[in-house]
């Protein structure tokens, strides 16, 4: 089970740490948000050593559907409804800015990228699509009506942006990885007074950003309660559709929607991780009912940590943690969010102001009613027999028939059929 993306790219492999070093920022996590925020370090003349437990981009970064846009579902209204529309405004901006340096560095990277309006459409609740014009119009965005779009589903409306983009993530980021100082196959057991223990060194940093996509240190940030983790599945198929934009369902259940070159990318068949839910033959079934003379060329799942009030944690890692930060809980949108993470993380770093720092605080207030279902999930699971157990907090783990995987439905941690650990924030292998 490979992406489109692994498929067509081979990265660049580094060494992995076999000695003790002493750096000025250390970043855990090879991802995209880890990446951009040691780039944007390097360029501002910051010392950095990025580390990641496998290879770079092995997880969600290599797993998205790379689309490249300030559009997160249906959320601006429910934005001012929970905060107002500075807070709204604010969000819009902050991504919008992240969307503008991905426009700047892909001048000149060759990374396919391409503009395209972006939809996100309701199958059955038009109210919702006006609320979202309506919430759009009150911070003074342009967004368009639609009432049809060319997808194989009757709809009851769609909210365009228009002019946001797709790209090649891995081609991207190939080129960003160039000249950084990365160490693969390197994976940090644990941290204590600015050190990471990795099986063969120790790392001494000034300042440590945790971008590991679960931030998987419990003893600070109370993570284990502020996130959970939701898979979705993706089927590239041949001779499907150009359907000329991206397009995404509102409802968590829905498809999703887009090209590259001559495939079509159809997601969907999500569900908490742990939990039952359509994986591919939910996609394998609209295909064949849609798109009858297609065929499957590619394959794939994401996994995504959901926040409690629809937006990410970028900045110190708790209150009390100077000198260590972290980035995650972008909500299915890992690509502006990894962007805005590390402009923001690189400005904390080297103590340059940035306007919205506050605005995504992992210290914001946390009664939200997520945060109730989460706890609900964890005590659940806590005490539901199970032959084996997470080694992050003891929940039990359910068997993944689709995926031949021990998932957790607590905090989202997988581990394959003998074991070994796949997706955190659990650190180590079951026993």
């Amino acid at each position: 089970m490979k992406s489109l993306w692994h498929s067509d790219c081979p990265l660049p492999q580094f060494p992995s740490l076999r000695k003790d070093i002493k750096t000025d920022v250390l970043i855990i996590g090879g991802g995209i948000a880890g990446l951009l925020t040691a780039y944007f370090l390097k360029r501002q003349g910051v010392e950095c050593v990025v580390v990641e437990k496998d290879r770079i981009c092995g997880g969600t970064t290599g797993n998205t559907t790379a689309k490249i846009t300030f559009q997160h579902g249906l959320l601006y209204y429910k934005l001012i409804m929970s905060g107002g529309k500075e807070k709204a405004r604010g969000y819009l901006n902050a991504n919008r800015h992240a969307f503008e340096k991905y426009e700047e560095l892909c001048k000149n990277i060759d990374c396919d990228f391409e503009y395209k309006d972006n939809y996100v459409y309701s199958v059955n609740d038009r109210k919702k699509i006006e609320n979202e014009l309506y919430a759009l119009e009150r911070i003074r965005y342009e967004a368009r009506f639609c009432e049809k779009t060319p997808l194989p589903l009757d709809i009851a409306g769609a909210v365009c942006f228009p002019k946001q983009a797709q790209f090649h993530p891995l081609k991207f980021l190939s080129a960003i990885a160039e000249g950084l100082d990365i160490y693969e196959n390197t994976f940090v057991r644990e941290t204590a007074d600015n050190t990471a223990v990795t099986d063969f060194g120790e790392i001494r940093a000034d300042k440590i950003i945790v971008t590991t996509h679960f931030p998987f240190i419990n003893k600070h940030g109370s993570y284990f309660l502020k996130l959970y983790q939701h898979r979705s599945y993706v089927i590239a198929l041949e001779n499907a559709q150009n359907v000329d934009g991206m397009y995404v369902d509102e409802n968590k259940k829905g498809f999703s929607f887009r090209n590259y070159n001559d495939l079509l990318i159809l997601g969907g068949g999500g569900h908490r991780t742990g939990k039952k839910g359509g994986n591919w033959e939910e996609l394998r079934e609209f295909a064949r009912e849609k798109y009858p003379n297609s065929s499957e060329k590619y394959f794939w799942a994401a996994q995504d940590c959901m926040s409690l009030d629809n937006m990410p944690y970028i900045g110190h890692y708790s209150s009390r943690t100077e000198d260590l930060y972290t980035a995650g809980g972008f909500n299915k949108w890992g690509m502006t969010g990894s962007m805005l993470s590390a402009m923001l993380l690189s400005d904390l770093v080297i103590g340059r102001e940035n306007e919205y720092e506050q605005l995504f605080t992992p210290s914001r207030n946390i009664i939200r009613p997520q945060l109730f279902v989460n706890g609900f999930e964890a005590v659940k699971n806590l005490l539901t027999f199970s032959e084996k157990r997470c080694p992050h907090l003891g929940c039990a783990l359910k068997w993944n028939s689709a995926e031949h995987s021990w998932d957790c439905a607590c905090h989202g941690s997988r581990f394959s059929e003998d074991g070994k650990v796949i997706d955190n924030p659990a650190n180590g292998d079951l026993e």
